[in-house]
């Protein structure tokens, strides 16, 4: 799959880069992005357009002095000087002994294929160059030789192979088969360059040691093949550079292309001429570049362990960055725990630990780290710094979380002792041993301690040892009392005072939300109460129009029943109906808006608006019957429902005054629902036309004609609903 992982290799299964791909942090020198409305696109130290053009001179001029040589020979004046030659291939062997040795050693550290292949390319140079700078005439040879001549192109031929390898974009497969065959790849090279050299400096074992046939005799085709190899590995990994830009990757592209220079400069074969001094030169430019930029990188971070990280594989930074990252977890945690119980505290911690445990927990951790990644006791003391920051930064944020949380859990409709205890619990993931305690009998424990109103003048908080305790009002008065431990900075204070603040507001409102359900919500319907909770604009004055399904019900023989019994008996009985009724309105989604004596008045889609309202209604009232039809079966003499139900337009809203108001709905369909009503026989339902309509076919009803009701000129379709399906 496509990505834009800045680690990832080009060509390896990955997006192109964005025309402005972002710069990453990266070990080696990067350039800062340019902002504004309209951002330059980013380009890396090398590919910035002056230090390009400057680069590309510093490389153009040694293939221009070659051709005016060539072009001049009178110019292409010729020195013999086998000393000289001598050392300065001495030299150039030994620094790439030494870069070899240091990116072999980073290649085991790191377990990466494509570090181990550039210690390969060293190696291989600095073994044949070598047996070249042995070979050097009146050394350890009385004169020249084929192999003189041929040690340094084959040496360029088979470092170009490795070189040209490194930078291939290495799979995982790919990149765990070179390293399980390490062992070979340096085995081999080492039997070839051994091998190369007894040929080469033992006397009459090979022609190698004879003189050439021809003075400067070349390879031929194989001098192209190191140059073309060279300037690929330059491109690939001049190409990984633009995604993981690096002063380390920048040298290999330079060293790669002044390598290849090199082949081209010894092509000529005119031994001890200038041109042939020339690729010489650009040996000592190659390696010597490479050795001077891993000097200056070491100078900076004061460390060799992280030299050449820039170089490995996309699947080793992102190993490496794990690591790092996992690292400073570690020293986070570390003094997050140290903070909260000393070094001693955390994980694992008691008075069983072994003695080497317990020394293992007192070596800082910023130097257990500095030695796993070679850091320098500056870079420790660094990364000890920012350990201790980035624990703060956390710790902070997981403070404002936690005020975050518990607002969010301070929420309506939550019982005390809940909250109280998500509370407590969330708090003391970022606060630590943090204690609460509630007022009883005007005094409050925490702990060991009481405390009463008097140990907080001014709801000022009080230190108790190793903590603060705050105050927990609710409305102006001493309800708890929260117990943090000692911060230690002011800032930590005062997160902790809001935390008491937040707790205050909670425990308040769920008080208030406690009391509003034993008062407030009992003489209203709760879709009413609800709605005024969530607006309290719609306790104002006024309504809107609304379709909605009224339901009038009240008792047929009430008036003579309340004639015959005493006062108790008529409550006993309105309150048993009612209290079947009223679950069962409610059940339905309708709102109860009226009692009146024996009556009640119910709507259906008012004030929460509720599809299917009609049908909703017409079960209300059906279930209303039978529940009534249970109660006077039960108690002989009761008097029973009778049912009305209707639907059309009305005004809903808050009708009365500014000092007293209620809820309530008005309109002809509400006035018909009561005259129907007035018309149903005990234990019946009618319903009028427009229900039926919306009840459709599947209502079993008994048509009662056109009614004359009070207040209708028209007469009213009405019908005896018995039943749904």
């Amino acid at each position: 799959m496509p990505t834009n992982d800045p680690t990832a290799e080009p060509g390896a299964g990955t997006a192109v880069p964005e025309p402005y791909p972002r710069a990453v942090p990266v070990t080696g020198a990067t350039a800062p992005m340019t902002t504004g409305a309209g951002p330059e696109p980013y380009l890396p130290p090398a590919t910035q357009p002056v230090r390009a053009v400057v680069w590309l001179l510093h490389l153009a001029l040694p293939m221009l002095g070659l051709w005016l040589l060539l072009a001049r020979p009178h110019l292409d004046a010729r020195w013999q000087d086998d000393p000289a030659h001598f050392w300065m291939i001495i030299a150039v062997a030994g620094i790439s002994l030494v870069l070899g040795a240091l990116v072999s050693r980073a290649a085991a550290r790191r377990a990466d294929a494509r570090l181990l292949l550039v210690s390969l390319v060293f190696l291989g140079s600095a073994g044949f160059f070598l047996v070249h700078g042995l070979t050097t005439p009146r050394v350890i040879l009385p004169g020249p030789s084929r192999g003189f001549d041929l040690s340094h192109p084959v040496g360029l031929l088979v470092s170009s192979v490795f070189a040209f390898a490194a930078a291939l974009p290495l799979g995982e497969r790919a990149a765990a088969l070179v390293l399980r065959a390490r062992h070979v790849l340096r085995g081999a090279l080492a039997a070839v360059v051994a091998g190369w050299a007894l040929a080469c400096l033992v006397p009459g074992l090979t022609p190698l040691s004879g003189r050439p046939p021809a003075p400067g005799a070349g390879l031929g085709g194989a001098d192209l093949a190191a140059v073309a190899l060279y300037g690929a590995a330059a491109a690939l990994t001049f190409r990984l550079h633009r995604r993981r830009p690096a002063a380390m990757l920048v040298s290999l592209v330079t060293a790669y292309a002044l390598l290849a220079e090199a082949a081209v400069a010894g092509m000529p074969h005119r031994n001890w001429h200038l041109s042939w001094w020339l690729w010489h030169v650009l040996l000592v430019l190659a390696f010597g570049f490479v050795a001077y930029s891993a000097h200056l990188q070491f100078r900076r971070e004061g460390s060799a362990a992280g030299l050449f990280d820039s170089v490995t594989l996309a699947a080793t930074v992102r190993r490496l960055r794990g690591e790092y990252e996992q690292a400073l977890e570690e020293l986070v945690g570390h003094l997050r725990r140290s903070a909260d119980g000393g070094p001693g505290t955390g994980p694992g911690s008691g008075p069983g630990d072994s003695a080497g445990r317990r020394a293992t927990r007192q070596v800082p951790v910023a130097t257990r780290l500095a030695g796993k990644f070679g850091l320098t006791e500056a870079q420790a003391a660094v990364l000890d710094r920012a350990g201790a920051a980035l624990a703060a930064e956390r710790e902070l944020s997981e403070r404002l979380a936690a005020l975050v949380d518990l607002g969010n859990r301070a929420r309506v409709g939550l019982p005390e002792d809940e909250l109280l205890a998500q509370a407590v619990d969330r708090a003391r993931r970022a606060y630590g041993d943090v204690r609460l305690g509630l007022v009883a009998d005007g005094r409050v424990a925490v702990g060991a301690a009481e405390y009463t109103a008097e140990d907080f003048p001014g709801g000022r908080a009080v230190r108790r040892g190793g903590a603060v305790v705050h105050p927990l009002t609710v409305k102006g008065r001493l309800a708890g009392a929260l117990e943090v431990p000692v911060g230690a900075t002011s800032q930590d204070e005062a997160l902790a005072a809001t935390l008491a603040g937040q707790l205050s507001i909670a425990l308040e409102n769920v008080r208030l939300y406690r009391e509003l359900e034993g008062l407030f919500r009992n003489y209203m319907s709760p879709d009413v109460a609800q709605a005024l909770l969530a607006d309290p604009r719609r306790a104002e004055l006024g309504g809107e129009l609304v379709e909605l399904t009224a339901l009038f019900a009240d008792l047929k023989g009430f008036t003579g029943f309340s004639e015959r019994v005493a006062p108790a008996e008529i409550v006993e009985m309105l309150n048993r109906y009612h209290g079947a009724a009223v679950p069962i309105v409610l059940g339905h989604g309708g709102t109860i808006v009226q009692f009146v004596g024996d009556a009640l008045l119910a709507l259906f889609n008012a004030p929460a608006r509720q599809p299917g309202h009609a049908e909703a209604a017409a079960r209300a009232a059906l279930a209303m019957q039978e529940a009534a039809g249970k109660i006077a079966a039960e108690t002989p003499g009761y008097p029973r429902f009778r049912i009305g139900v209707n639907t059309g337009p009305a005004l809903v809203g808050n009708i009365g005054s500014p000092e007293l108001r209620g809820f309530n709905a008005m309109g002809d369909c509400v006035n018909v629902a009561a005259r129907l009503e007035g018309v149903a026989e005990p234990g019946t339902v009618v319903i009028g036309q427009s229900t039926l309509d919306l009840l459709g076919p599947r209502a079993r009803v008994r048509p009662l004609g056109g009614l004359s009701l009070k207040g209708k000129r028209q007469p009213v379709h009405a019908y005896v609903l018995s039943g749904l399906p």
